[in-house]
């Protein structure tokens, strides 16, 4: 076991906890108060909290606001001018936050306040990140199939990636300036962590059923996250592109070779117009979608190369003390 953490100049070791909000309204109140419980039993730690509001129109600042008024000793806000998305919001979080560790968790009381317990434990004791992982989710069946697919993607490129996935995890301060320092726009956090190579500590955990409202990981957010995967994790759908290209111009020689046979021998291969555009129409489909592989790529290396800011902060509120 590595040896414990010590404190800097006798003073307690902080630990910033980031959480990101969208139109999460009934749940803020419920989710500080079970973080206080839990700050009340962090002894060996000064536990201080950033609620990031991702352009909420639900009346979730208004809550934040009055939730930072009655606790301004250790809460802090940031207002994000429009919605910029869940990763660039925890990124604003996590420059934001000055603790000697950061804990990124969800705002729907998904994920158990009392978890960050043994994952401020498993930092003390060395480790920089610490990943609490899903082993099981009170989701419905959709969430938890795209979830088992998106992951088992995600496995190839990143051996070490839980087969629930995470979203709720620790990582120390040097981990969360090296995540803040990554240029690329569209991003796969969760890879980018565990790219780190970090000391990493996994533990297991339920994900449980969201109490209130809906959520708002809609069809369209899954599908641009999963692009984000498989995009931002490997070259697969490249090497896909050359493989079935080489494997349709092998089948495409093969099938000359049969017919210069057959008209040698004063046979016509497979008459009419039919054959003629069903090939036509799967290859036109192939090139399509190779096409529009291609453009993803380049679209996110302009999107990049115009470097604007990932998110812009319209107002903060700091901790009194």
């Amino acid at each position: 076991m590595s040896k414990s953490r010590e404190p800097k100049d006798t003073a307690r070791p902080s630990v910033s906890l980031v959480i990101p909000v969208y139109e999460n309204v009934e749940s803020l109140g419920p989710t500080l108060e079970r973080v206080v419980e839990v700050r009340s039993t962090l002894k060996a730690v000064d536990l201080d909290v950033c609620f990031v509001d991702d352009g909420s129109t639900d009346g979730s600042w208004d809550v934040l606001d009055a939730l930072h008024s009655s606790n301004a000793d250790f809460v802090s806000l940031v207002k994000l001018s429009r919605n910029f998305g869940q990763i660039n919001a925890i990124l604003a979080g996590l420059s934001a936050v000055r603790g000697d560790a950061v804990i990124i968790m969800s705002a729907d009381l998904q994920d158990p306040a009392d978890q960050m317990i043994p994952m401020v434990e498993h930092w003390l004791e060395g480790s920089e990140v610490v990943i609490a992982h899903r082993i099981d989710r009170e989701d419905d069946r959709t969430s938890r199939v795209f979830s088992r697919v998106a992951y088992s993607v995600a496995r190839r490129a990143h051996p070490a990636m839980p087969e629930g996935g995470f979203d709720f995890m620790l990582v120390s301060r040097r981990a969360a300036d090296l995540l803040g320092s990554f240029a690329s726009r569209h991003r796969f956090l969760q890879g980018d962590v565990l790219w780190l190579g970090l000391p990493t500590t996994f533990l297991p955990y339920v994900r449980e059923r969201r109490p209130h409202g809906k959520s708002t990981w809609t069809f369209r957010r899954k599908f641009k996250y999963f692009t984000d995967l498989l995009l931002d994790s490997s070259f697969v759908p490249i090497q896909v592109m050359s493989r079935l290209g080489f494997l349709i111009s092998a089948a495409g020689l093969l099938y000359a070779v049969v017919i210069v046979v057959a008209r040698l021998a004063n046979q016509t291969p497979s008459p009419g117009w039919a054959p003629i555009m069903i090939t036509l129409l799967i290859l036109g489909g192939l090139i399509m979608i190779m096409l529009g592989i291609i453009g993803e790529y380049l679209w996110r290396i302009y999107d990049d190369v115009k470097a604007r800011p990932l998110y812009v902060i319209q107002e903060t509120r700091k901790p009194s003390s």
